[in-house]
């Protein structure tokens, strides 16, 4: 979605932890690699969280990616003739 001033949005409500975002990104990749389109994988999960809930856990670093991984999946497959 366009805004006023040429911002792009993503019309999507974002993704807010990793048991609902799993499933979304595999979806994604599946799409996209049955209409042969190629993007990059979708972020690696972290392995490095300590578990104290950190301003800037790795886990908020790796939702930011994900969502702009998901955006960039849904472009393309938009972008994509039928």
């Amino acid at each position: 979605m366009i805004r006023p001033g040429g911002v792009v949005t993503d019309p999507l409500p974002p993704l807010l932890d990793a048991p609902s975002a799993r499933p979304v990104l595999a979806d994604l990749q599946t799409r996209l690699t049955a209409q042969g389109l190629a993007l990059r994988p979708p972020p690696a999960e972290p392995t490095t969280c300590c578990g104290r809930g950190c301003n800037g856990c790795v886990w908020e670093g790796w939702l930011a990616a994900a969502n702009w991984w998901r955006s960039e999946a849904l472009a393309l497959l938009a972008a994509a003739p039928p």
